[in-house]
């Protein structure tokens, strides 16, 4: 790669990072900076302002989906971060998940990306075992779009069906009514193992003021009705009030710092070291054009410790490089896509990205060694799928990404998927996407997700028109076939981006490359909270 071409890779990565973080900046506006006003004046504090006063200073925390419902419900006004914050942070010492309404955005309702939002937070703190604060501040349900909310599995009803769970299994939720908590979102304090509420401003109940006039005939304030001093002194549903936001923040702090710490995993971990190679040069590796080849072990060098790892299987199964290392000191399994071009020892070519026979071989080995060794595993993702045609097939390859894919989806320790490319196809699957459980799934911002790429999508649909017209005794005309094409790739140039995927949860953010390090080890940090207790099993696989 020349100095030249590194420059511009750079560059692009830098623009793609600064498009990233002027959307970020308005998302964090919440509903605008009216709405923000209008929270001070009633005395209550932003709810980023809330997270960061609640998590320790000078600690490392990861937000999870800000970019959730992104251009998404335009017709409603949209839904910034899904109305909701998600970080895994340290409070008093302890890692915890803390969940967090705001009420800038439609009153803190709760959209359909919000449900799924807060269903990954506690997915997240039930896998890893980490305590749970829920900050809320919401009118509940957005009603016009109550039918893809209330009544399906992992819709809203899960939600109090995880917080049951929890507290049966000995997670402990810490739950914080700072504003409105109504109707069924009521249920969510009051099924956590503490409840506090601010005096004036939070409030709980089924039913509001002007629902109870319409139903019963009752005249009543909601103050009266379902404030601090109602739950506190008259129905006993909360523990502590508040004076104000500062109060209870102070008041969640001080109970976690009376908790007793969890059993630990206890991966192994020695004095973090940082890598030769300096992680920002990762900005000039991976090429403007995504078709352009480059070597993954120069990603590797940069993200472990002391630019060291030993490989396995160096030799074999080329597409796929698999190595034990160490990331801020943790000992990990990496499962990485090669996109070089790789010539065999039998002077076969190899396209780089493309899983073939022996490298998912390899990479299922690979993937079963490190369960047996209790080793956490990193998988990084610039992968265009598994080899096609007769060779392929003759040779098995349906058979030995079988055996991949098997071993992913039993392994019990924890997984971790970085995206910093293509994610297409089967591949996705094999190399641990979202539906293979990855404790964290993070993308860079030159990722892109969809079965396969906008040019070959292009071409198969335009052969299926073509057949169907064949048919017909009719013919695509050149203008046809250049409308057609355009249409499809404008739609995959659209649909495949890392920003498209993040505000639907397919991921769970984009990152800076140079923070993949931190994350990663945030990550296993959460891991370690939960002893691994499964044996690692892949069953019956075709030999």
């Amino acid at each position: 790669m020349t100095k030249i071409e590194i420059h511009e890779n750079e560059d692009h990565m830098k623009f793609l990072l600064s498009r990233m973080d002027k959307i970020l900046d308005k998302i964090k506006l919440g509903g605008g900076k009216a709405k923000l006003e209008k929270q001070r004046e009633k005395g209550k504090l932003n709810v980023r302002e809330r997270v960061n006063l609640l998590i320790d200073p000078d600690t490392e925390s990861f937000e999870l989906a800000p970019l959730a419902g992104h251009e998404m419900y335009k017709e409603h006004g949209g839904c910034p971060a899904g109305g909701t914050t998600v970080h895994i942070g340290y409070v008093s010492g302890k890692q915890c998940v803390i969940v967090a309404n705001d009420a800038t955005v439609k009153a803190g309702a709760w959209f359909p990306i919000t449900v799924k939002k807060i269903l990954r937070a506690q997915e997240i703190a039930m896998e890893n075992r980490l305590p749970i604060i829920y900050l809320v501040d919401s009118a509940g349900v957005f009603l016009p779009m109550q039918n893809e909310i209330f009544p399906d599995k992992e819709d809203f009803g899960r939600i109090f069906r995880n917080n049951a769970k929890m507290s049966a299994s000995g997670i402990i939720q810490i739950s914080a009514v700072m504003g409105s908590c109504v109707a069924g979102g009521a249920y969510l304090p009051i099924m956590s193992d503490e409840t506090l509420i601010v005096d004036k401003t939070g409030s709980i109940f089924l039913a509001g003021s002007y629902l109870v006039k319409s139903a019963i005939g009752e005249d009543i304030d909601n103050e009266t009705l379902g404030g601090a001093t109602t739950h506190t002194a008259i129905s006993g549903i909360a523990d502590h009030k508040c004076e104000d936001d500062l109060d209870c923040i102070k008041k969640i702090r001080k109970i976690f710092s009376k908790l007793t710490p969890s059993d630990k995993a206890n991966f192994n971990r020695i004095e973090p070291v940082p890598p030769i190679k300096d992680p920002q040069e990762i900005y000039g590796i991976i090429p403007k054009e995504r078709h352009k080849p480059y070597e993954v072990r120069d990603i590797i060098e940069r993200l472990v410790d002391d630019s060291d790892f030993e490989e396995y299987k160096e030799d074999f199964g080329k597409t796929i490089v698999c190595c034990t290392a160490r990331i801020d000191g943790w000992a990990v399994g990496i499962v990485a896509n090669q996109r070089k071009i790789i010539k065999t020892q039998k002077g076969e070519m190899r396209f780089g990205g493309v899983i073939y026979s022996d490298s998912a071989s390899k990479a299922a080995r690979f993937v079963m060694k490190c369960n047996q060794k209790k080793m956490p595993l990193i998988f990084i993702q610039d992968v265009t799928g598994f080899m096609v045609g007769s060779n392929a097939e003759h040779g098995g390859i349906i058979k030995d990404g079988a055996k991949l894919v098997s071993a992913v989806s039993n392994s019990v320790v924890p997984k971790f998927t970085i995206i910093t490319g293509n994610s297409y196809g089967a591949g996705n699957y094999a190399m641990c996407g979202k539906s293979f459980d990855p404790r964290l799934i993070v993308a860079w911002p030159t990722a892109q997700i969809a079965v396969m790429g906008g040019k070959q999508a292009s071409n198969v649909l335009l052969q299926i028109q073509a057949s169907t017209l064949q048919k017909k005794g009719e013919k695509l005309t050149k203008a046809q076939i250049k409308k057609l094409t355009d249409e499809i790739s404008e739609k995959y140039k659209k649909e495949t981006t890392a920003i498209y995927a993040a505000s639907r949860l397919w991921i769970d953010s984009i990152i800076d490359p140079v923070e993949t390090r931190n994350v990663i080890s945030l990550g296993i940090s959460a891991a370690n909270h939960n002893p691994l207790k499964e044996q690692f099993n892949v069953g019956v696989i075709q030999t």
